[in-house]
């Protein structure tokens, strides 16, 4: 008598709308890890080519998907969330780099905005990748009315990735990326643009080109067509961040022009000691601490919690939620470095949380 098949798990079942180079990156990455995927695309031509890429399983939302990521430009996520939540009953998150103006239009509290800091110099599905966001960082915003359930499930998933991931509120998380991503991005095309213009009058100039200048230009390589919807929805930030870097040039340029060497090696060595001291990931379980917090079960306590964490500079490598039906309180449980423990538990109290912590090992 043969012995009887082990239970099977239900696949898990997921949707991507936009299935360009993130998304179609993201569709790999879910049925790497055994999701069944569908795709959605304006261009009919796209999702045929993600079919035929074996980056997707089928074409059309899945009405039974557990979650959904839109990837889609940023002048049509909204439009796009609201189509993903009336056609499926899952969680749905985006990729977008602007995410106060999506977070406000979207009341509802099975949306959860997400953006991944990731990017390819390749464009399209065929350029799509699972491997993209193994190690970069992925913000997700969530807000007073989240579901706390939809955020745990998008956290996991996208940490499944090798993604690290960061919570912020979606006013900063503006904020920030004007001038880690937006910025840095506009200043790598004008830097291009005048190095193209003198290579037109000088030939060869680009030829000479070292390490570091390709270093630093490399991002303007990007597709274009990203950059107006972005512009246009962080304008303010950008705007801001872009009057305050032509400040630090031009009192760079002060320097430079008066040969001040003093003033120029402590504005150099600022500069690389702030570069040397960016974070770096721990991975070891010896390296990592469990923070314990009671919380209530009302709307807000989650992203209070994890946006203080973020707010000072405490990354979470892990979440959980120990919860029982019966009970209107829960148990918040955070995997975070050791030597940062302290800081968040002293956030804690400060808010008036009992927080506890003990070795991961």
């Amino acid at each position: 008598m043969s012995a009887p098949a082990d239970h099977e798990q239900p696949i898990r079942r997921a949707t991507v709308v936009g299935t360009g180079l993130i998304g179609g990156s993201i569709a790999r990455a879910l049925r790497e890890r055994g999701w069944r995927v569908s795709g959605v695309d304006s261009d009919d031509a796209r999702t045929s080519r993600a079919l035929e890429l074996g980056v997707v399983d089928e074409v059309g939302y899945d009405p039974e998907a557990e979650l959904t990521f839109v990837a889609t430009p940023v002048g049509q996520i909204t439009d796009a969330v609201k189509d993903a939540l009336a056609h499926t009953a899952g969680v749905v998150t985006d990729v977008g780099g602007v995410k106060a103006s999506v977070v406000d239009a979207i009341d509802d509290p099975r949306f959860v905005g997400g953006h991944p800091m990731a990017g390819s110099e390749q464009e399209g599905v065929d350029g799509a990748t699972a491997d993209i966001f193994d190690g970069a960082v992925w913000v997700l915003t969530p807000v007073a009315g989240t579901d706390p359930g939809a955020f745990t499930l998008v956290r996991s998933t996208v940490a499944s990735f090798g993604a690290e991931v960061v919570e912020v509120a979606p006013e900063r998380h503006d904020q920030l990326v004007a001038v880690v991503s937006h910025v840095p991005h506009l200043t790598a095309a004008a830097l291009m643009r005048l190095a193209s213009t003198r290579a037109e009058e000088q030939g060869g100039l680009l030829r000479l080109a070292a390490g570091g200048f390709r270093d630093m230009t490399r991002i303007a390589s990007g597709h274009p067509g990203i950059w107006p919807d972005i512009c246009e929805s962080n304008r303010a930030a950008i705007v801001q961040t872009l009057d305050e870097l032509v400040a630090a040039l031009r009192e760079m340029r002060e320097v430079v022009d008066a040969s001040d060497r003093s003033r120029l090696l402590g504005a150099l060595g600022e500069a690389r000691r702030a570069r040397n001291t960016l974070p770096a990931r721990s991975s070891r379980p010896s390296e990592l601490v469990e923070v314990r917090v009671p919380i209530q079960d009302q709307p807000g306590e989650l992203s209070g919690v994890t946006t203080l964490a973020t707010d000072l500079e405490v990354n979470i490598y892990d979440i959980e939620i120990d919860h029982a039906a019966e009970s209107t309180r829960g148990l918040l449980v955070l995997v975070v470095a050791a030597d940062m423990a302290e800081r968040l538990i002293g956030g804690l109290m400060a808010r008036g949380y009992r927080p506890t912590s003990r070795p991961l090992e």
